[in-house]
């Protein structure tokens, strides 16, 4: 009984604590985080401060890893190629999220231990790919930039990270099993992997980004790729026998004992932002512009200046507000510069015989 008439009483309380400029009109937009407010307006493209959308492209060298064939063998480095292209969205001032397709091509090379390495000679493997990824971006010069540095930037040192799906060619060719020979009949080993859900590959990197105006950005960018496939590096098929050292096929898949290919791509990229605002948010830090508005409040001389026009008659009410400017010398005064007349008589008190008492001018204020 006594809870319900507690809630009982409580209840028209809640109801009606709002505060005292709560939005009464449906064209007001409330806003969500408080009980409300009329100092608001609409979030349309109208109240937009900065751009959040660009279109990337780039491209670069991409060499295999950490795999069974590798890119850099017997201290050479066989180059291939990476390019890319992105759709790039900005979610926040430290945060944004791309779709990204990527295609390529790598070359690399391995020798299998043993006498099949000595009658195989060094594999030479291809591998062309086709990525589509979804990538999330870290900026991380707006997350770790000094809230006191109020200078504009122009460098800014991006994370990223994601995964996605690709599908890949792979070609090897060497002295023994896998070479074009009739007698035997025997062929190089290709390898076609289409684009499926087992194709799933994660990446990781960093960028380092310049403003070059309003509208680009260039960016040099560095992407290491875990494609969880050993057959990425074109080293062979991933069965069992593949690792077994007593089956009779190539063994290049136990050159290294990972089980995935891994692959490094290094990038030259243009931005290219898309808007009609006069900035990026990728390139805005509300807190620096926080800080930079309360140093130049703090450091705004604003001199007060009191009595521009003296005090003439010495009343020590100055004559930017004194409503008697010639006080009689002497002569007490109130707030306003007015000699006081404390019994109303019309003589002020300091010629006022009869201070309290009302009286003529002819009788020095006194009553005759």
């Amino acid at each position: 009984m006594k809870l319900g008439l507690l809630l009982l009483a409580t209840l028209p309380i809640a109801a009606y604590a709002q505060d005292s400029i709560t939005v009464n009109t449906s064209n007001q937009y409330p806003n969500t985080f408080s009980s409300g407010s009329a100092n608001i307006q609409k979030f349309d493209n109208k109240a937009r401060r900065f751009n959040d959308w660009s279109i990337s492209v780039g491209g670069g060298a991409a060499f295999m890893t950490n795999s069974d064939l590798t890119s850099f063998y017997d201290k050479k480095v066989n180059w291939g190629y990476n390019t890319y292209v992105s759709i790039d969205k900005q979610i926040s001032h430290t945060f944004g999220i791309s779709i990204v397709y990527q295609r390529g091509e790598t070359n690399q090379k391995g020798m299998q231990e043993g006498a099949r390495g000595l009658l195989a000679g060094v594999g030479v493997a291809k591998t062309k790919y086709n990525q589509i990824a979804v990538l999330g971006d870290v900026n991380l010069s707006n997350l770790l930039r000094r809230v006191d540095n109020k200078s504009p930037y122009r460098w800014a040192l991006h994370a990223y990270g994601g995964l996605g799906f690709q599908n890949f060619n792979t070609s090897l060719h060497d002295n023994d099993e896998f070479r074009w020979s009739t007698t035997p009949r025997r062929v190089p080993l290709f390898i076609d992997q289409k684009l499926d859900i087992s194709s799933l590959y994660y990446q990781f990197g960093t960028g380092l980004k310049f403003k070059v105006s309003k509208l680009v950005d260039i960016e040099a960018r560095a992407m290491y790729i875990i494609s969880g496939d050993d057959e990425f590096d074109g080293g062979g098929w991933a069965g069992p026998a593949d690792y077994d050292a007593t089956s009779g096929n190539s063994k290049y898949n136990m050159i290294n004992d990972k089980r995935s290919d891994n692959m490094l791509t290094v990038n030259l990229g243009v931005s290219f932002k898309l808007g009609k605002q006069q900035s990026h948010l990728t390139w805005h830090d509300p807190l620096q512009e926080v800080y930079y508005r309360t140093h130049l409040l703090e450091n705004k001389t604003s001199d007060l200046v009191v009595c521009t026009q003296g005090d003439n008659d010495n009343d020590g009410v100055c004559d930017d507000w004194d409503r008697q400017l010639n006080t009689p010398s002497g002569a007490r005064v109130d707030g306003s510069g007015v000699a006081l007349d404390m019994d109303l008589d019309g003589v002020i008190d300091l010629y006022d015989k009869c201070v309290t008492v009302a009286g003529p001018a002819d009788n020095n204020g006194c009553p005759k």
